[in-house]
């Protein structure tokens, strides 16, 4: 039997994100400027998702025996391992590469790809498929 494995956005950038919408709707409050007021508020909100993100998706990814279990904001989808395929995409941009998780999850006609970045897991993409498919029964 294998232990529950879990990754989610790091604490720390959730924090981040939270701080920053904090001193954000400050700023957004002293300004005089309409303008700049409209501009911020819109900074603001963007930091207050971001920061509502990371906090309510935890853990992002949570691993056993039986299976993986993903958190979206529309709650948690359990992917029995023989329903999932677990591939590591690699995209090039601007001379840097970008590791992704894809878990390409299908039962009958139901099928849902979940997309996981380094943001979402708080850790390297192939550090996460290196753990998955040694876990895989």
């Amino acid at each position: 039997m294998n232990p529950t494995r879990s990754w989610s956005p790091q604490p720390g950038m959730v924090g981040l994100a939270w701080g920053l919408a904090a001193v954000s709707l400050l700023v957004t409050i002293l300004t005089a400027d309409a303008t700049g007021r409209v501009f911020l508020g819109l900074a603001t909100l963007l930091l207050l998702a971001l920061g509502a993100y990371g906090t309510f998706v935890r853990p992002r990814l949570l691993v056993d025996d039986s299976g993986l279990t993903v958190r979206t904001l529309n709650g948690a989808r359990r992917l029995p391992w023989h329903e999932v395929k677990v591939r590591l995409a690699r995209t090039r941009r601007l001379g840097r590469e970008t590791a992704t998780l894809e878990l390409d999850w299908k039962r009958g006609e139901d099928e849902q790809l979940f997309v996981l970045t380094p943001i979402d897991l708080g850790t390297d993409p192939r550090d996460v498929a290196d753990v998955l498919h040694a876990l895989r029964p």
